[in-house]
């Protein structure tokens, strides 16, 4: 049986928080209805089908790279390593990797192919992405709970007038990427 694994990831773009990425190995005999990129489904759809992926897919897995790893490495590098994570830790190894995207981790032994618009057009993609992105919210929601003066619960850490306004109120703490253009502006701004 050809097992065809897709992944993406979650969170490239925000301030804080680590990034999240997603491994999912499809059951072909069973149908995900509504699969697509997940910044094209409402939050509360999305976390519908995340619960069909959870039931019916033959294997899925998510991982992260944290916050000081985005900073050591850049945020391609730790997505990249996030994916790696995501797809040695699937309980089968698949026979291809098709991952969104124009760059793929480097796994010994597994086939990997980068597809641009993979979320969109391959399947097995659009259901990692939805994983991932689930996954990373839930994870911001903690997130809120412990720093609620950032409403992360809002905006999910992206860089938003709002974000950026009270980040200049309440100060950056250890959940910021301090290599991020505004929050590096910031810290430069202190430190001069």
């Amino acid at each position: 049986m050809t097992m065809i694994c897709g992944v993406d990831e979650a969170g490239r773009g925000p301030l804080c928080g680590p990034v999240f990425a997603s491994a999912v190995i499809l059951d072909k005999s069973l149908q995900i209805r509504d699969l697509d990129d997940s910044k094209k489904i409402p939050p509360k759809k999305r976390i519908e089908i995340y619960e069909e992926i959870k039931t019916n897919a033959f294997d899925y897995t998510f991982a992260t790279a944290s916050v000081e790893e985005i900073d050591q490495l850049n945020i391609l590098n730790a997505s990249l390593l996030a994916m790696k994570r995501a797809i040695l830790m699937l309980k089968v190894r698949p026979n291809q990797c098709f991952v969104d995207g124009l760059y793929t981790p480097k796994i010994e032994g597994v086939n990997l192919k980068a597809i641009i618009k993979g979320d969109s057009l391959v399947p097995a993609i659009s259901a990692a992405s939805i994983v991932s992105k689930v996954e990373r919210d839930k994870y911001m929601e903690s997130l809120h709970a412990l720093y609620p003066q950032y409403e992360l619960n809002t905006h999910k850490g992206y860089p938003t007038k709002k974000h950026i306004a009270l980040i200049k109120k309440f100060g950056i703490n250890k959940i910021y990427r301090k290599t991020f253009k505004p929050i590096k502006d910031l810290i430069d701004k202190k430190d001069a």
